[in-house]
C-alpha cells in the first residue's frame, strides 16, 4: 500500500480492535502488499486490512471457519470476538489469531504432510467456491487489456495470452480429479508455529487438481507428497508462472521489483523446461 494508505489502514484496524475491547497501543506491519497484515499489541491479534473494493474478506472468513471445523492446519480467527468482517474508512478489517513463528523454514517432509492434511480436510468441505480456471481468466483479462497492463510489450502480450489459453486447455484436457484447494500454498503462506505448519491467506481457495497447489511449492516438498501426476504438475507449474507474470505486469501491482519478476517469468516460459518453482525464481532474483 501507499504510505498514506498504510497509515489509514493501521488507524482502521486499531479502531476496530478498540471497539471490541481489544487493547491496542501499537501495530507492527508484518506484510505489506495489496493487503496489510498487522500485529496488534498488547492484545496480540493479527489484523488483515484491505481496501473495501478488494472484496475477498468475507469469503476468507467463511472458509476459515469451515476449514477449522474439519481440523485443517490453518490459521484461526481471533476467538475472543465474533468472526465478522469490519468496515472502517474504506477498508475491510478481519481479526485472526497471532502465531509466534518458531522456525523460518518448514522442512519439506513436514510441509508436504501438512499440505496433504489440508487437502484431506478440504475434501470434507462442501461449499461453493471458484474453480482454478477463474483465476486463469482473471490473469488473461489483465494481459488482454492494455489499460490494465500498459507496460507489457505487444509481442509479450500475445505470447502470454496464448500460453495462458493453451495451458488451461491442456490441464482441463487431462481430466484429473478436482477438489477444494488452498490456491497459493507457497512458503509465504505457511507459518512455522509451535502447532506445526499452518496455512494462512485463504482468500485464494478454489477447486482444481492437487497439482495446481503443488505447483506453488518447492520440488523437495512435491517429492514427499504421494501420487503426484508429474506431467500435470509440469503443466500447472507453467500455468502458475504465466499467471504470476500477468499479475506482475498489472497496473498498480505493489510487489517490490514486480516488473523485474514479470520479465523473468516471461523469459522462463520462453526458455522451456525444466520448469522452475516460484521459490527458485525468487531466491535467484533476490540474491542477484
Amino acid at each position: 500500500m501507499e504510505t498514506a494508505d498504510v497509515t489509514r489502514a493501521i488507524a482502521a484496524a486499531t479502531s476496530v480492535a478498540a471497539s471490541l475491547d481489544l487493547p491496542t497501543d501499537d501495530a507492527v506491519v508484518l506484510h505489506d502488499s495489496n493487503r496489510l497484515a498487522l500485529r496488534l499489541t498488547p492484545c496480540d491479534v493479527l489484523a488483515r486490512v484491505a481496501p473495501a473494493e478488494h472484496g475477498a474478506a468475507g469469503f476468507e472468513v467463511d472458509f476459515a471457519r469451515l476449514l477449522a471445523r474439519v481440523g485443517c492446519p490453518t490459521g484461526l480467527l481471533e476467538p475472543r470476538v465474533e468472526p465478522l468482517v469490519h468496515t472502517r474508512d474504506g477498508f475491510t478489517v478481519t481479526l485472526w489469531t497471532y502465531y509466534e513463528p518458531v522456525t523460518a523454514h518448514t522442512p519439506p517432509a513436514d510441509y508436504a504432510k501438512a499440505l496433504e492434511r489440508l487437502h484431506a480436510g478440504m475434501r470434507r468441505v462442501d461449499a461453493p467456491s471458484p474453480r482454478f480456471t477463474d483465476r486463469v481468466t482473471e490473469a488473461a483479462e489483465v494481459v488482454a487489456n492494455p489499460h490494465r497492463s500498459p507496460e507489457l510489450a505487444a509481442a509479450d502480450r500475445a505470447f502470454l495470452g496464448g500460453r495462458l489459453a493453451s495451458l488451461r486447455r491442456a490441464i482441463e484436457g487431462r481430466g484429473a480429479p478436482e477438489q477444494l484447494l488452498h490456491g497459493e500454498p507457497h512458503p509465504g503462506n505457511v507459518l512455522g508455529t509451535e502447532h506445526g505448519p499452518l496455512f494462512i491467506d485463504l482468500e485464494t481457495c478454489c477447486r482444481g487438481p492437487v497439482e495446481f497447489d503443488l505447483a506453488h511449492v518447492a520440488e523437495a516438498v512435491c517429492e514427499h507428497y504421494p501420487n503426484v501426476d508429474r506431467e500435470l504438475l509440469d503443466d500447472c507449474r507453467q500455468l502458475v508462472l504465466a499467471m504470476v507474470a500477468a499479475w506482475r505486469w498489472e497496473r498498480g501491482d505493489q510487489l517490490p521489483n514486480g516488473r523485474r519478476f514479470g520479465g523473468e517469468f516471461l523469459r522462463l516460459l520462453r526458455a522451456g523446461p525444466p520448469w522452475p518453482t516460484l521459490d527458485e525464481v525468487a531466491r535467484r532474483l533476490d540474491g542477484s
